[in-house]
């Protein structure tokens, strides 16, 4: 079934994204002081799956088709779920800070952009290249300040890179291969496979340790309901609606969003450099989105 596009509700879930998003690396800050990052992500899966199967259940979605439908599911959730998350959660449980993970991953547009270019037939002009290399330099400047090059090492940076290229992957390959699958069918599968993938990692490295606390739990219940499954079928249904390069720059904008939400939460209060960073990237994201509407062809 094709989804509608309706401009306002696309800009809704673009917003509830970002938010989301932004927010969900101040969740996991904390859910990473109770457990170390294997064993964090097994407990999320867990919980994901807990909360998946009865709505599952309840909506009866529409299942991958065939084998290999059913393998590209669990390939993109390897990538997008297990290897995005465990590399990133890694990267910072290694020493690094959270604003160069940022700042790392935040490439990501880039990275899509260019692939999006030369194999998906996806054309950028030259204002919207100039705006991912704005909206780069702007997350630059929002988390300088954060920057601590002393905390980067080479099994983090190893980590971080690993993270990166994941969730490029991962993003572009759900989107070529799993266009038609149900999100949810699809979210069921992937919370399954990258179980299967980091619990044995957290039983032999980690130990499965934990130290229980509300925030743990608090942390695990924002990141599954509203950034695993939730935000993250917001961004397939925008994918769905766009170009990669396009959606995904919206990805810039997250670490604004976890700068206000420092400010809100921990009393951070932004330098100047962070201030200027987060104009130069919201102008970046509008350049790379903004396009002029032109006549549709038949059946679009």
């Amino acid at each position: 079934m094709q989804i509608p596009r309706r401009p306002w509700f696309d800009t809704l879930l673009a917003w509830y994204f970002v938010s989301v998003w932004g927010s969900g690396f101040i969740a996991t800050k904390i859910g990473l002081q109770y457990a170390p990052p294997f064993t964090f992500l097994t407990l999320r899966y867990i919980f994901g799956l807990a909360c998946l199967v009865p709505l599952v259940l309840l909506l009866r979605p529409r299942w991958p088709a065939s084998r290999a439908e059913f393998g590209h599911v669990l390939v993109a959730g390897v990538l997008m779920h297990a290897a995005n998350l465990g590399g990133s959660h890694y990267a910072q449980y290694l020493g690094m800070s959270a604003g160069v993970t940022a700042l790392i991953l935040a490439v990501q547009p880039l990275l899509t952009a260019l692939i999006a270019a030369r194999w998906m037939h996806q054309r950028l002009v030259a204002r919207q290249w100039l705006g991912v290399a704005l909206g780069l330099a702007g997350v630059g400047l929002v988390v300088w300040h954060k920057i601590d090059i002393r905390a980067i090492g080479p099994a983090s940076l190893a980590a971080v890179g690993f993270s990166l290229l994941a969730i490029t992957a991962g993003t572009l390959y759900q989107r070529v291969f799993c266009a038609r699958v149900d999100l949810y069918a699809a979210a069921l599968l992937q919370f399954a496979i990258s179980l299967a993938v980091v619990a044995p990692l957290a039983w032999m490295v980690e130990g499965m340790q934990v130290r229980w606390a509300w925030q743990l739990f608090a942390a695990i219940a924002f990141l599954v309901i509203l950034a695993s499954i939730l935000a993250v079928n917001a961004l397939h249904t925008l994918m769905r609606h766009g170009a990669a390069a396009r959606v995904t720059s919206l990805l810039y904008l997250t670490p604004v969003i976890a700068v206000g939400m420092e400010l809100l939460i921990f009393g951070v209060v932004p330098t100047p450099l962070s201030l200027a960073g987060i104009v130069v990237a919201c102008l970046g994201v509008a350049m790379v989105a903004w396009q002029k509407r032109r006549p549709s062809a038949a059946g679009d």
